[in-house]
């Protein structure tokens, strides 16, 4: 990206377009169920949203979407981006984001989604002045489309049955189960229930966001092996990394780490250990989607897949996630972009995120190629920070 924006901007035009404001969201938006985990419930999205101007008039745009149980809190983040990171963001040129964001690596420990939205924020400003998308300055799109998946995760199974009808007429063939907040003869009931439905015509993948313990999981875990599932994601907790290598070494259906592999210091201790067989790839956990792609660029070296995941998401933050899995050649798994469409009562979005026949769409405008509403922003809001 730098490079590009670099040799499409001589210095003067690039001073042009220096940041000039800065200014944080703080929103709360309602969904339409709330969505069980091995972690945790969700019955909002929370996020913080970025808007960055420059000298020259361009906006850009970025999103932070914490989970307190997982990466961060909301506070944290808007606070890493209204109080510490501000000095160096205004005033700064949008066309350096690698030095930018290593100098706010240095300024605040931790905070990877405030880090990650400032990057789309860079990304759609380079991209709005150089007439490139995200994944052009990324290195070049490898796909225009990618898979769905929808995770299966109301408390009331018949809830969610019709709600898979519905996805499942749209085109949706991928389905992700929420496991291990119930009982274990819940999650074999759904997933028997699904296989009777809608036999091999779906894929099905469970998650237990860290929700078993280590001491039994393999047990377990075996009973879902005739399910012909296409992956089993994250059984145990976070830092128990080396019982996931053992379910990964112990079971044939494939395991994918997400909790614990954040960035690339955990994909070089991931793959020593054989930590397992896919890596879920998050923009907000790994505070970007250049350091995404550095993570995957592992994974591929060491045989392990990429899957595009996502946490509780607007269709901006999925948009950044579109343009990386679009980028990334190994990723053939699918996203789980679903919350903008499927997910909340309402986007931020000036136009719907673009989903069509069970597929995400990667957008083609330039910059993030989404434009954010300002009125749903406004109407969402609970602060702002300027």
């Amino acid at each position: 990206m730098e490079q590009a924006g670099s040799r499409m901007k001589p210095a003067a035009e690039t001073s042009r377009h220096r940041i000039a404001s800065l200014r944080v969201h703080i929103v709360r938006i309602p969904v339409r169920a709330v969505h069980s985990h091995g972690s945790g419930d969700v019955s909002s999205v929370n996020s913080v949203l970025i808007e960055i101007e420059t000298a020259s008039g361009i906006s850009g745009w970025g999103e932070a979407s914490p989970w307190p149980v997982f990466t961060g809190t909301v506070e944290a983040n808007a606070a890493a981006l209204h109080i510490h990171l501000r000095p160096i963001i205004v005033g700064a040129d949008p066309f350096r984001p690698t030095a930018l964001l290593e100098e706010a690596d240095r300024i605040v420990v931790g905070c990877p989604e405030a880090k990650a939205a400032l990057e789309m924020a860079l990304l759609d400003v380079a991209g709005k002045a150089s007439g490139w998308s995200a994944s052009e300055l990324l290195g070049g799109r490898c796909r225009d489309s990618i898979a769905l998946s929808f995770s299966v995760a109301n408390p009331d199974f018949d809830e969610d049955l019709g709600d898979i009808a519905k996805l499942h007429a749209d085109g949706v063939r991928i389905f992700k189960l929420k496991t291990g907040f119930g009982e274990h003869g819940f999650d074999l009931m759904r997933l028997a229930k699904l296989r009777e439905l809608y036999g091999g015509g779906i894929g099905l993948r469970v998650d237990y966001n860290q929700g078993l313990p280590a001491v039994d999981a393999i047990r377990k875990l075996r009973d879902l092996e005739g399910f012909a599932l296409d992956f089993i994601e994250q059984p145990v907790k976070r830092r128990e990394k080396a019982a996931l290598a053992a379910i990964t070494r112990a079971l044939d259906t494939p395991v994918m780490a997400d909790e614990s592999v954040f960035d690339e210091i955990d994909a070089i201790e991931g793959i020593r250990i054989g930590i397992s067989d896919v890596f879920s790839l998050k923009v907000m956990k790994s505070g970007g989607i250049r350091r995404a792609m550095a993570v995957s660029a592992m994974a591929r070296a060491a045989g392990i897949a990429s899957y595009g995941g996502c946490m509780f998401e607007t269709g901006l933050a999925h948009a950044a996630g579109a343009h990386l899995m679009g980028a990334l050649p190994e990723a053939r798994l699918g996203c789980e972009f679903y919350m903008a469409t499927y997910y909340l009562k309402e986007d931020i979005l000036a136009e719907p995120f673009p989903v069509r026949d069970g597929k995400v769409q990667v957008p083609d405008g330039p910059g993030l190629g989404v434009a954010v509403d300002p009125g749903k922003v406004a109407a969402f809001r609970t602060e702002l920070l300027e």
